[in-house]
């Protein structure tokens, strides 16, 4: 850490990098651009076959956080811990949380926090208020460093998402971070103003360098329609290729490509040969950003028929709906939680009800129609996520944020268990188990 900047933000993160998160590389790069000081933490190690280009401009070191999901390598790193003079007090005081939490999470945690105090980190964020901020919480607790997380969509709207813990993290944080007014409003009305008193709203950002404007005019003579996501319901692709089904049974031809893959792949392929519509869409696997800005800049319309899964799951704003709007592609979306900030119908595209396939097929036709003044709609949509999705004014509000964190003193709100409070009254670094033989959190991959 810089004697000029006195601060060192550690991401916390489940996976890192993950090929369908280029968010959060965005949020990192314009923090660092910024003059931040960023290492990572990565709870998982990642899996995916491909990466973005841009993971290479990242500064931040990543070192892979292991677990063992064994009790035994948990009281072995817990001995570790003990052995720090400085985080034993933390253990102790918080010993409930510890034998509460997963043995993953407890290990992890402990391992974060070592590592947190070895590299001199001022403050911790997660990005999801699932896993990673788990492990964040808990790892604040132990370091008495400042934590904050990022919720976005399935960590709040999914039907697994338990209010208690939820509420907890919420009241824990320094502050808490949510990507739009609509997820704001929604948490505010869940857990009240106590819960949420610390709730800021800080959007997505963009490069918006890297996703030059080009406005268009014409149409290509069969138009190209353009899917982007993971192969999952929310997504709702099935609906698109209704879309192409409908307006050449209209007597219109149209063609679709999709990009991304997932769990609903072989789904959607039984469903364009069951339709016959081999030769009008394709599926096109993944693709990294770079390859999906020239397909956002060949194709004609971009669709992004989103819907509310069948487990409460529904997209928050998918970064890839603000890059087609700062590339001057016209966007046709369904109204799912915060989509509607974006796409204001009539204004910077056309936004449908949300499940109404008919009303897809209108506004898609409606978008081809050569009378269509196109061009006045992308004008306006570019304007608007240049106005409010910088990733430059993202990282100032979240360096602020951050920056102000370091003069607050935070209550946390522990869970009771009286035995096991009582218990460490009579708890020492000595009586640990392993504390003799400290070792290095498991699978540190940096030194």
């Amino acid at each position: 850490m810089s004697v000029e900047n006195p601060h060192r933000i550690a991401y916390v993160l489940k996976m890192y990098p993950r090929f369908s998160e280029t968010f959060i590389v965005s949020e990192i790069l314009a923090r660092e651009a910024a003059g931040e000081e960023i290492v990572i933490f990565s709870l998982r190690p990642p899996i995916d076959a491909r990466f973005h280009p841009e993971l290479a401009r990242v500064q931040a070191p990543v070192i892979q956080v292991g677990r063992s999901s064994s009790p035994r390598r948990l009281w072995e790193v817990w001995g570790a811990a003990m052995a720090d003079p400085e985080l034993a007090p933390g253990m102790a005081a918080q010993l409930g949380e510890l034998v509460r939490a997963g043995v993953d999470d407890a290990e992890q945690a402990l391992a974060v926090a070592m590592l947190a105090r070895e590299h001199g980190v001022s403050h911790l964020h997660a990005h999801f208020a699932s896993m990673a901020t788990t492990v964040a919480r808990l790892a604040g607790l132990l370091t008495d460093l400042p934590f904050s997380f990022t919720a976005h969509a399935k960590d709040i709207f999914h039907r697994d998402v338990e209010d208690e813990d939820l509420a907890r993290k919420l009241r824990d944080a320094d502050h808490a971070v949510t990507i739009s007014e609509y997820n704001r409003r929604h948490l505010h009305a869940r857990f009240g103003a106590r819960d949420t008193a610390r709730l800021e709203l800080v959007r997505n950002g963009l490069e918006l360098e890297r996703f030059p404007y080009r406005g268009r005019t014409g149409l290509a003579e069969v138009p190209l329609l353009l899917g982007v996501g993971r192969l999952v319901e929310k997504k709702g692709f099935d609906q698109l290729i209704d879309v192409v089904r409908a307006l050449r049974e209209e007597g219109r031809e149209v063609r679709a490509e999709i990009v991304g893959d997932g769990p609903l792949r072989d789904e959607l392929a039984a469903k364009i040969a069951e339709l016959g519509l081999q030769q009008q869409v394709r599926l096109l696997g993944p693709r990294t950003q770079e390859e999906v800005r020239h397909l956002l800049d060949v194709a004609d319309l971009f669709v992004a028929p989103f819907v509310i899964g069948a487990d409460g799951n529904a997209d928050g704003l998918p970064t890839v709906l603000l890059e087609a709007m700062a590339t001057g592609i016209p966007c046709v979306a369904a109204s799912v939680t915060a989509v509607g900030e974006v796409i204001i119908d009539g204004r910077t595209g056309w936004l449908v009800p949300t499940g109404d396939t008919t009303a897809l097929v209108d506004a898609v036709r409606e978008a081809l129609d050569p009378a269509t003044d196109r061009l006045a709609l992308t004008d306006a949509a570019r304007e608007l996520v240049a106005a409010e999705y910088d990733s430059r004014s993202q990282a100032r509000r979240l360096r602020a944020l951050a920056e102000r964190s370091a003069h607050r003193n935070i209550l946390t709100q522990p869970i009771e268990l009286p035995a096991l409070q009582r218990a460490t009254q009579a708890l020492s670094p000595a009586a640990a188990p392993s504390a003799a033989q400290p070792i290095a959190p498991a699978g540190r991959t940096l030194s």
